[in-house]
C-alpha cells in the first residue's frame, strides 16, 4: 500500500513538473487569462457607481377633487433643487397612456388615483390606490409601495382631525346641528392642507436622507472567478492530450511492466490533474486579492471550497475524456470545443446573472454555471457559506461522473478493447 501510494505522488510530481516547465502551459493557462482580466477592469470600471436619482410617477382618474391636489403639492417643479437621493415626482396627466407606456416597457409604473377617490375619502366609506408597474422592476414597485401607504397614513389622519371638526362645530352650534357652510368651509381647508392663517402646507411631505455614496462593482469580483473556472477547466481538458501521448508511446505499459499497479497510474494522473488546477488556484487568488482588490464576501471559506472542487472536477474530466477519446489530435480538438462552449454559457465570460433565462436554464447543465453561480453568490451578492452548498454538491456530482466513467473505460495500451 504504501509502495501505492509512493507511486501515485511521483506520477502526480511528475505531471506537475512538465507543467511548470512548459512556457507555453505557462503563457496560455496563467498569463494569458490576466490579460483578459486586466482589459475587463479598465472596460468596466465604475460600473455601477452611479446613483440615479429614482423616478416615481403619480396619474389620478380625478378631474378635481384631492388626488389632484395631492399631486400638484408633491410633483417636482424644478430638478435643480432636488437634494442627493431625492425622487424626482412626475405627474402623467393620461392613465390610458400611462398604462400602456408600463406594457410597452417606456415605463417603469406609477401610482393611479381611482375616479372616486376624493368621494371615497370625504364619506368615509373607503378607497383603493392602484399600481402598475413592470413585473421584474422591483425598486420601483417598491418604492411606488412606500409612497401609497404613506399617502394612506397622511389620509387617514386627515379624516381624524375631519370628524374632529365636525364634531366640534355641531357642539358648539345653537341647535346642535352646525352650519353646513362653516363644516363645508373646515373640510375644504383640511383637505387642501391649510390652516386658518391661510399658510399653505402640503398635503402629504416626505422626507430622504442619503447614507453615502454608492460604490462602484469591482469587475474583478466576477471576471477573476469567471477565468479561474475556464482556465482550469481548459488546462484540465488539454491535459488529457499528454495521458494520450504517452499510452501511445507505450509509457503506461511500461509502469504497468514495472511493478507500478494499473491504480496508481490512474491517482496519479488524476492527483498531478489536481495539482495543476491547485497552482493556477493559487496563481489566480493572491493575484486577485493583492492587485485587483477582490472581496471574497463574508465565507472566503466557501470560496476556497468552490475553487478546489472545480480543480477536483476538471481533473475528473481530464481523465474521463483521455479514455474516451484515441488520438492527441481529437482529444485537443474536443479540449478545445468544449472548453470554448461551456465557459460564455456557464458565465465565465460575462456574469451569469445578466444572461437571458434561456442561457441560465442551460447554464445548470454544465460545472462552469454550477461554480460560477456560486462564486457571484458569495463574492457579488454578499451570501454566506450556506447558501453555495448546493452548487458545491453540484460540483462533487458533476466530477463523481466524470470520476466513474474514467474508471470504467481507463486503459494503458492504446490498442483497441
Amino acid at each position: 500500500m504504501k509502495n501505492r501510494f509512493r507511486h501515485i505522488w511521483y506520477i502526480a510530481l511528475k505531471d506537475l513538473r512538465l507543467f511548470i516547465t512548459d512556457r507555453m502551459a505557462t503563457i496560455m493557462f496563467i498569463l494569458f487569462p490576466f490579460l483578459f482580466i486586466i482589459l475587463f477592469n479598465i472596460l468596466l470600471a465604475n460600473t455601477g457607481g452611479e446613483d440615479k436619482p429614482l423616478v416615481l410617477r403619480l396619474v389620478t382618474q380625478e378631474t378635481g377633487g384631492i388626488s389632484q391636489q395631492i399631486i400638484q403639492s408633491m410633483e417636482t417643479k424644478d430638478e435643480t433643487l432636488l437634494k442627493p437621493g431625492e425622487p424626482r415626482i412626475i405627474w402623467e396627466k393620461d392613465y390610458n397612456q400611462a398604462k400602456a407606456d408600463v406594457e410597452s416597457g417606456k415605463m417603469d409604473g406609477f401610482l393611479a388615483f381611482p375616479s372616486d377617490f376624493t368621494e371615497g375619502v370625504q364619506m368615509g366609506y373607503g378607497t383603493n390606490l392602484e399600481i402598475v408597474a413592470q413585473a421584474e422592476d422591483t425598486n420601483t414597485r417598491m418604492a411606488l409601495n412606500g409612497l401609497a401607504e404613506s399617502i394612506i397614513a397622511r389620509i387617514g389622519a386627515q379624516r381624524v382631525e375631519m370628524n374632529a371638526a365636525i364634531a366640534l362645530m355641531v357642539q358648539q352650534s345653537p341647535d346642535g346641528g352646525g352650519n353646513p357652510a362653516d363644516i363645508q368651509k373646515a373640510l375644504s381647508l383640511i383637505f387642501q392642507g391649510q390652516d386658518a392663517s391661510g399658510n399653505d402646507q402640503p398635503l402629504i411631505t416626505y422626507q430622504t436622507e442619503s447614507t453615502g455614496q454608492i460604490k462602484p462593482l469591482n469587475p474583478s469580483s466576477f471576471v477573476i472567478p469567471g477565468y479561474l473556472v475556464m482556465f482550469v477547466f481548459f488546462a484540465a481538458a488539454l491535459s488529457a492530450v499528454d495521458i494520450i501521448r504517452e499510452r501511445r508511446n507505450h509509457t503506461l505499459e511500461r509502469l504497468l511492466a514495472s511493478s507500478v499497479k494499473k491504480e496508481s497510474i490512474l491517482g496519479g494522473i488524476y492527483l498531478g490533474a489536481v495539482l495543476k488546477g491547485l497552482l493556477q488556484i493559487v496563481i489566480f487568488w493572491s493575484a486577485g486579492i493583492l492587485i485587483f482588490h477582490v472581496d471574497v464576501g463574508i465565507s472566503p471559506w466557501a470560496v476556497i471550497v468552490l475553487s478546489l472542487l472545480m480543480a477536483v472536477m476538471s481533473a475528473a474530466f481530464t481523465l474521463m475524456m483521455s479514455t474516451l477519446v484515441k488520438t492527441e489530435r481529437s482529444a485537443s480538438a474536443i479540449g478545445v470545443l468544449v472548453s470554448l462552449l461551456l465557459a460564455p454559457l456557464g458565465g465565465c465570460w460575462w456574469p451569469l446573472f445578466i444572461e437571458p433565462q434561456w442561457m441560465q436554464f442551460l447554464a445548470r447543465f454544465t460545472p462552469h454555471g454550477w461554480a460560477n453561480i456560486g462564486f457571484n453568490k458569495l463574492m457579488v451578492f454578499g451570501a454566506d457559506g450556506s447558501a453555495v452548498i448546493g452548487e458545491m454538491l453540484a460540483l462533487v456530482g458533476f466530477a463523481l461522473i466524470f470520476i466513474i466513467i474514467a474508471i470504467l473505460k481507463f486503459r494503458t495500451s492504446s490498442d483497441p478493447v
